[in-house]
């Protein structure tokens, strides 16, 4: 069962000028999305993508949201349903607010210097460390924990597992696992921060799952899409392996998709099968599904946007392995 626990903004620190003062106050329970009741011995810290997007573009809009930004707000809410509910299952899910670059912005940043880094070091990751800081000084209480996002956030949960954590490796010995999903984790990215490990298959644990969706119309053009970058590392959702063994969508446990009708998300079969393309460094789909991310900034066939919904089940049922392997070696 999927629940929201949603608070209101007002009070919250920092959300009035979003490139000025400081960090909100992450002791107020209203600048988190969620804020959960503590039911099992996990947690998962969750970073939510762009939802700062349209109302970026307006003019005189400002390079980041603040943080009771109406269009972000909505969008992180509606992100927690496609995408962090899969965490809840098996863990207590924790998400902050944060004033966030916008799409416009960040996308001005990558033009210019080949990546978002700058874009999500500054006044967003101010927010996030903040956040981190509060989550382990008063919440964690020395459990195991998982890092995740999906596209920015995982831009973002990238950044935190290469700057914070190794600020406090004494935090990074309890993750589970880092689900960086929806942005390129790279070799060259493993071979600047040596503490940093990639997942090698289903269970092993303190790794990063990382991958990128592409129908075979990317791959065939080689299109430029925003989140892939070269020699970028993908696992498949499906096999849990980083060569190109292909796994057929008998292997999908269920995507999680809109029901029109019904205005709801469902599980269901959309022939999503999987195979990475080591070549470009993504996972390439069959889906049908005739809904692609918008291809001014991930060519003409990415499914961005369904990174999470294509593998949904595959990716709940990864979690509890993940956190069951990482049991095992605990006692």
């Amino acid at each position: 069962m999927i629940t929201v626990m949603v608070f209101g903004l007002s009070g919250c620190a920092g959300t009035t000028v979003a490139s000025m003062g400081k960090a909100p106050d992450y002791s107020r329970k209203e600048c988190w999305l969620q804020f959960p009741k503590i039911t099992t011995d996990v947690d998962t810290f969750y970073i939510y993508s762009t939802a700062y997007y349209e109302s970026s573009f307006k003019e005189g809009a400002p390079d980041y949201a603040t943080i009771d930004n109406p269009e972000m707000v909505e969008g992180a809410k509606g992100e927690y349903v496609t995408n962090a509910s899969v965490y809840e299952s098996s863990t207590n899910v924790f998400v902050p607010y944060y004033r966030q670059a916008g799409m416009r912005y960040a996308g001005e940043v990558r033009k210019k210097t080949g990546n978002i880094d700058s874009a999500i070091s500054g006044i967003s990751y101010d927010d996030i460390s903040a956040a981190l800081d509060y989550y382990f000084e008063h919440c964690n209480q020395g459990r195991p924990f998982i890092i995740a996002g999906h596209s920015h956030g995982a831009s973002m949960a990238k950044y935190v597992l290469t700057h914070y954590f190794k600020k406090h490796p004494d935090y990074y010995k309890r993750m589970v696992a880092a689900y960086v999903i929806g942005f390129s984790v790279t070799q060259e990215d493993l071979t600047k921060y040596p503490h940093l490990k990639f997942a090698t298959g289903e269970n092993d644990t303190g790794v990063i799952i990382s991958w990128n969706t592409e129908g075979p119309k990317n791959v065939k053009e080689n299109a430029k899409n925003a989140v892939v970058l070269p020699n970028a590392i993908s696992i498949n959702p499906l096999n849990w392996k980083l060569d190109e063994t292909y796994a057929p969508a008998s292997r999908n446990l269920g995507s999680f998709m809109p029901n029109i009708k019904a205005r709801r998300y469902e599980i269901t079969d959309i022939g999503a099968d999987a195979q990475v393309v080591l070549a470009r460094g993504v996972v390439v789909t069959n889906a049908k599904w005739d809904h692609p991310a918008d291809p001014e900034f991930f060519g003409p066939q990415s499914f961005h946007e369904d990174d999470y919904t294509f593998y949904y089940n595959n990716l709940k049922d990864n979690v509890a392995k993940r956190i069951a392997a990482y049991r095992s070696l605990a006692k």
